[in-house]
């Protein structure tokens, strides 16, 4: 095992995940590199806007990914800690397609994701990335489970 991935998305599942990759790249020698996608928000085009119309949508993803460029570099600071050769990479879009391309990009050989343990609706409704790469992932893949508090 080579290259490892986290994918971490700042919840409260965060802290497990990069715990348990940092520990994994340890035991293996492997690289680390942490992931995190900013989701888009809705098209503004679809409802017949310009993005001069609607500068908005624009100004909240930029404060959305300066704000997740700060969390994961939080997060990267621990793992480095650890893992002195730990990267991160942040990502626009869907997280579970640029999740599945960094994974082909990186000839990752693991991953590891958060489950959030919702249930069968929400996961439904709000679709589920730890879910989808149990689906569609090339490489093995763990699903760290939340700790119930």
């Amino acid at each position: 095992m080579k290259t490892i991935i986290a994918a971490v998305d700042f919840s409260n599942a965060t802290p497990s995940v990069t715990k348990q990759a940092i520990e994994m790249a340890k035991a293996f020698g492997a690289t680390l590199e942490l992931f995190h996608a900013v989701e888009p928000e809705p098209s503004y085009t679809a409802y017949g806007f310009t993005p001069d119309e609607f500068p908005a949508i624009y100004q909240f993803h930029e404060e959305a990914r300066r704000r997740a460029t700060l969390k994961l570099q939080e997060v990267l600071d621990t793992a480095l800690a650890v893992i002195p050769s730990a990267t991160s990479h942040l990502a626009d879009g869907s997280p579970l397609h640029l999740l599945l391309e960094r994974i082909e990009e990186k000839h990752a050989d693991f991953v590891v994701v958060g489950s959030h343990g919702h249930g069968m609706i929400a996961s439904i409704l709000l679709g589920s990335v730890a879910e989808g790469m149990v689906r569609k992932a090339p490489v093995p893949t763990l699903v760290v489970p939340v700790a119930n508090e």
